[in-house]
């Protein structure tokens, strides 16, 4: 089967609701993230032109409903990316605040479904379901969810969920639902995403790592006589010089001790994601193999869970290697970087212009009073705007 390549690429941005700040392990540089630090990330994401922004999800990040809902307002085109949780949720009251959120953010939702691969996590949210029971929960909430939000009554008794006469009185206002995301490794979560969802995702492995698993869940949909877009999440680490990426690369694990890694690295073995086991397996724990993959470096995931990758290097390595997952058919981005405001604009501007973005219509013009970009020389007169690079 060959690739279909993606001409266009969607950026999303990060919320980081679970903390911020310039080093990884530490409290050195910490940062507090309230509400006025979420908004200011969203403001810059939406003037800079990304196309959305992923919220995550979780006991350690603060609730992304919430905070979607509270920062939305004070946005105008950027969309956010939401999870809805098969077996946290019912999905009758999940269909009700999906379409209350689209509604209010006018259209501006996007769901990302999320089973969950913490057991422990799951414990203590009151779900004892093995790994494939998980899915098969899924299976049956997507069904009921997106049956409600394309308006239609729904009875269904299933192995795990039931609902009956359930209704939605209020529809969204994308028709017929916000787009749904997903991602899943194993067997049972590529079958769920063949059966189910809009979207692919996959998180930052090596080219022919995501060529592969891109083909295999592509197959799986067709199958069924569907068809996915796909999408990777990645973190970037961007400067003017490679050199300068890469010291920024060891400056962001510049604290984390060897205690940090053994301590995340014992939570992440116990989890029974296989997508986090294979980001586990790209750098074993080790610090003297983290470029798994020309420019792409596994720094990231030895203290932090989910997304572990980043890209790193000057703009016009990092938009190559952006290209490269394009060329497999990834045409969506969830990019992130440290400190998350810095690195929104440091990769919005260095990196935006040498790509073709589906989001053009999405940005809106910087302006400097009524000149072009840069600061007055002298009080008197306005810069020269260089042409761009791409």
């Amino acid at each position: 089967m060959t690739a279909q390549k993606s001409a266009k690429a969607n950026i999303l941005w990060f919320l980081p609701t679970h903390g911020d700040g310039r080093y990884l392990g530490t409290t050195i540089g910490g940062r507090e993230v309230n509400f006025n630090y979420l908004r200011q990330i969203a403001q810059a994401a939406d003037q800079l032109g990304y196309f959305g922004v992923l919220l995550p999800t979780g006991r350690s990040c603060e609730d992304s409903w919430i905070v979607a809902s509270s920062v939305a307002p004070f946005t105008e085109r950027l969309r956010y990316l939401v999870a809805v949780r098969p077996g946290l949720q019912s999905p009758s009251v999940a269909a009700r605040m999906t379409a209350t959120l689209d509604r209010i953010s006018n259209g501006r939702l996007l769901i990302n479904v999320v089973t969950g691969g913490d057991p422990v996590e799951n414990k203590g949210d009151g779900i004892f379901l093995s790994h494939d029971e998980r899915y098969a929960v899924t299976r049956e909430f997507l069904q009921i969810y997106t049956d409600l939000l394309a308006g239609k009554t729904v009875n269904f008794e299933g192995r795990h969920i039931r609902v009956e006469d359930g209704r939605l009185l209020f529809q969204p206002l994308q028709s017929p639902r916000p787009p749904l995301y997903f991602g899943g490794s194993s067997d049972a979560g590529i079958v769920v995403a063949a059966e189910t969802v809009d979207k692919y995702l996959t998180w930052g492995e090596p080219p022919a790592q995501v060529a592969e698993k891109v083909a295999r869940v592509r197959a799986s949909a067709e199958k069924r006589g569907r068809k996915l877009s796909f999408g990777i999440r990645l973190h970037v680490i961007v400067r003017e010089t490679d050199a300068d990426a890469w010291k920024a690369a060891d400056d962001l694990i510049s604290h984390v001790t060897d205690d940090a890694i053994a301590s995340a690295q014992k939570i992440f073995s116990r989890m029974d994601s296989v997508g986090q086991q294979r980001m586990a397996d790209l750098h074993g724990g080790r610090r003297d193999k983290l470029e798994i993959s020309p420019n792409l470096w596994a720094g990231v995931g030895l203290v932090r869970g989910g997304a572990g990758t980043a890209l790193v290097g000057d703009p016009q390595i990092v938009a190559a290697r952006i290209k490269e997952y394009q060329d497999i058919g990834i045409d969506t981005f969830i990019m992130s970087g440290y400190p998350h405001l810095e690195e929104a604009y440091r990769f919005a501007e260095l990196v935006f212009p040498l790509l073709a973005l589906e989001q053009p219509s999405n940005v809106t013009p910087l302006r400097v009073n009524t000149g072009p970009f840069g600061e007055t020389i002298g009080n008197d007169h306005r810069p020269q705007r260089q042409a761009s690079q791409s």
